[in-house]
């Protein structure tokens, strides 16, 4: 066993993996879940000691090993990819085309928790070891159904997830009465590992938002009110009247529908990645056909090329491939060196994450002609009236240029988690 692991990790492997001689197998209680901050150790224990046991104590006896994520990209990037650094990729292999890895010569389903079809699939199955990443994030169906196929006498499950609305069901389920599970709260100041400089940006970045009382403290609140708080209370701190000097140009282009309008809004970072940056922005709110759509976005990138004089990327909303098509025909005609792909079009929620991580630690510029954007960053606030935790969407304010802004720069997360802990 790591003898470098933390008071709270050591206090997980007591209290959830050590053998109990009354069930005669590796576990205490049927469910055990880490539930905090994020960044406090809580997947790192999993991936080094109590994946790895898991998996190896059941070799030989019936059912099958699940590993469940909001996606496969995100198993491999929070699960897999750390355990491969510790263990190699003889014993931790790869996610293959049939959503299964070689993990210890075992054979581990690998689902993401948002395909309900992936995971109906298996339906009869019997599951002998599951664990989920992110929990808090899945899907109350997937989880409902794999929470029956826990029906052998050694299943057990070990899940992590940052807490999010006290209404989630992840929540109810460990405070019910009748259910065997250990639950661990961790904040943030339970990892003894990370440097002072690290917890104090992280402090600075989620000052005055939800995310400070959960991902510092780990407490389940509710997201009400102004979304980007910072940029409300302090919009001249991230404004600028000179068009920033930046790399990595590059746009995205959300397309509007059902009265809701196009979006254009073009990004870079500043020298050494010291800063994100809106340079410019378009936006269409009235109807037009594909072909005025084209030409109004053509203009678009030869204003943004004429400012920088460099290649671009676009990032455009894939759910309109028709209107893409477009735009990808109209781009080559006028010999523009500018190159079009589908946006990765990931969790709204991430997305803004990463925006408060810009704003709390000063790595946001906003060019004043952006003024929708501007607009938007103050008056965006989270649904009132949803269950859900979501952004309003309700006309009151141009979202659609928050997705255009997002859709620009959400592929480099680590980038940008980097960028922001310097």
């Amino acid at each position: 066993m790591n003898k470098s692991y933390s008071e709270s990790q050591l206090e997980y492997i007591r209290n959830a993996f050590l053998p109990n001689p009354e069930k005669g197998i590796d576990f205490k209680h049927r469910w055990n879940a880490k539930i905090g901050a994020t960044q406090c150790g809580k997947t790192y224990v999993d991936t080094d000691f109590v994946i790895p046991c898991r998996i190896i104590q059941r070799k030989g006896l019936n059912g099958l090993d699940f590993i469940v994520g909001v996606s496969k990209g995100t198993i491999e990037r929070n699960v897999l990819e750390p355990m491969r650094e510790i263990y190699g990729s003889k014993l931790v292999g790869e996610i293959g085309s049939d959503n299964t890895a070689s993990l210890f010569g075992e054979r581990v389903y690998c689902l993401g928790a948002e395909k309900i079809n992936q995971v109906a699939k298996f339906r009869g199955a019997r599951i002998k070891y599951l664990y989920i990443d992110e929990a808090v994030e899945m899907n109350e169906e997937v989880f409902e159904l794999l929470k029956s196929r826990l029906s052998c006498e050694c299943s057990c499950c070990d899940f992590t997830g940052n807490p999010s609305d006290p209404t989630n069901f992840i929540k109810r389920f460990i405070e019910k009465e009748d259910v065997d599970v250990y639950v661990q709260n961790w904040t943030l100041y339970m990892n003894p590992f990370l440097p002072r400089s690290y917890v104090e940006a992280m402090e600075n970045e989620y000052r005055g938002t939800v995310f400070f009382d959960r991902y510092i403290l780990g407490k389940w609140v509710r997201a009400e009110g102004a979304i980007y708080r910072r940029f409300c209370d302090e919009p001249d701190a991230y404004i600028v009247e000179q068009r920033p000097n930046v790399i990595a140009l590059r746009c995205g282009v959300d397309f509007g529908g059902n009265g809701s309008a196009h979006a254009f809004v073009a990004t870079g970072y500043t020298p050494n990645f010291e800063a994100l940056a809106a340079v410019d922005e378009e936006i269409i709110d009235r109807q037009v056909d594909p072909t005025e759509l084209a030409e109004g976005f053509v203009r678009f990138c030869k204003r943004v090329h004429g400012f920088y004089r460099q290649p671009f990327t676009v990032y455009y909303d894939s759910a309109e491939p028709v209107l893409a098509r477009g735009l990808q025909k109209a781009v080559l005609a006028s010999g523009l060196p500018v190159k079009l792909q589908g946006a990765l079009k990931d969790r709204i929620n991430d997305r803004i994450r990463m925006e408060t991580m810009l704003m709390g630690s000063g790595r946001l510029l906003v060019h004043s002609d952006c003024k929708r954007l501007i607009k938007s960053f103050r008056e965006a606030v989270w649904n009132p009236k949803s269950l859900e935790e979501e952004r309003l969407d309700d006309g009151s304010y141009c979202v659609d240029v928050l997705d255009a802004f997002e859709y620009s720069f959400e592929r480099d997360r680590k980038i940008i988690e980097n960028m922001c802990i310097k």
